[in-house]
């Protein structure tokens, strides 16, 4: 009897914890909000900014290639929502600044601020230099502290709005291989999970998002350093993997419901959780696993290995149908970088 009056209890207040979830989400429907996504114009930004637009939002994107901008503007065209690109360097301060005002001028507010645009650099740590390392930061770290300062003073104006930086699993459990990757991501957590406190003081709900790995069909922009195509084997291998890799309009959806509750954390992929949770509880074994890992890693080359190559032009010597579900996430999500205009 004690047991069926704990499990109805159980029960009752998971259905309560639910319906405050629907209820939370409901309350901050995405119809004409004003949302900026940097790195917008591919990817799990593009695949973003479909979700908003058709929901009846409208979206600023942010990135460096016009061309790109002009195919992801094309592609949501006839999805609804208003759709405004502006090229930008996100390693400029000054193009940063720009760019905000830009989107303030040109929609009066701004809602929610996406900090997605990132760059993948994977290889053996002694062929990573210091500038790696500075790129990363500033492209992580720095860009989205810029836009968080020029933005929030103007949520507070507003009354309120959502931040959501996506970080990544490499920004809770270091990764062999991904330094640079790894490093600045850890920073961008600490900074989104420092200023989520101070922020909800002004109905500024700030939203951090570990993904692991995801079908976005980027395996072939990221770059590699030493020996070029046996890390692009291993790493497009794990990307399309269906047991750890997730469908990018699957997290696209997730990410959107929990910037939309104002939910403080999302973890993404049952693997990046265990992940998460296995290094807490149990550091030490998480970093014999990390070693052992390493070990299956191809090891570092010689001089040429110190190039970075894109994913792109590096030979496949993993089978397709391993990378089949991230492969065609290529064309989809606008990540073959060579398809004209």
């Amino acid at each position: 009897m004690n047991f069926r009056v704990v499990l109805l209890g159980v029960a009752l207040l998971f259905l309560i914890w639910l319906i405050a979830r629907l209820i939370r989400t409901a309350r901050y429907p995405l119809r004409e909000k004003i949302v900026l996504i940097t790195g917008g114009s591919r990817g799990l930004g593009l695949v973003l900014a479909r979700h908003i637009c058709a929901r009846g939002g409208n979206v600023a994107l942010i990135a460096r290639d016009p061309q790109e901008l002009a195919r992801a503007k094309d592609d949501l065209a006839p999805r609804g929502g208003k759709v405004l690109t502006v090229e930008c360097d996100l390693l400029d301060t000054g193009q940063v600044q720009s760019a905000v005002r830009h989107v303030i001028d040109r929609f009066g507010k701004i809602d929610i601020l996406i900090n997605n645009a990132g760059i993948i650099e994977v290889g053996p740590f002694q062929h990573m230099t210091a500038e790696d390392f500075e790129r990363a930061m500033r492209l992580h770290f720095w860009a989205p502290l810029e836009l968080i300062s020029q933005i929030v003073p103007e949520m507070r104006i507003w009354g309120g709005g959502r931040i959501v930086n996506i970080s990544s699993i490499g920004g809770k459990v270091a990764v062999p291989h991904m330094a640079t990757y790894s490093a600045s991501k850890f920073a961008l957590t600490g900074l989104s999970d420092a200023v989520r406190a101070e922020l909800a003081r002004d109905n500024i709900h700030v939203t951090t998002v570990a993904p692991g790995m995801m079908r976005t069909g980027s395996h072939v922009n990221a770059k590699f350093r030493g020996k070029h195509d046996d890390e692009f084997a291993w790493f497009a291998a794990s990307a399309g993997a269906p047991l750890i890799s997730i469908n990018a309009d699957r997290a696209a959806r997730k990410i959107l419901a929990a910037c939309r509750r104002g939910q403080p954390s999302l973890t993404l992929t049952f693997a990046a959780r265990a992940a998460i949770l296995g290094n807490a509880l149990f550091p030490n074994l998480t970093g014999y696993v990390m070693k052992f890992a390493n070990r299956l890693l191809p090891e570092a080359g010689s001089e040429e290995a110190n190039k970075s190559r894109p994913g792109s032009q590096l030979r496949r010597l993993t089978p397709a149908w391993l990378t089949r579900l991230a492969d065609r996430a290529i064309e989809k999500n606008n990540e073959d970088t060579t398809k004209p205009l």
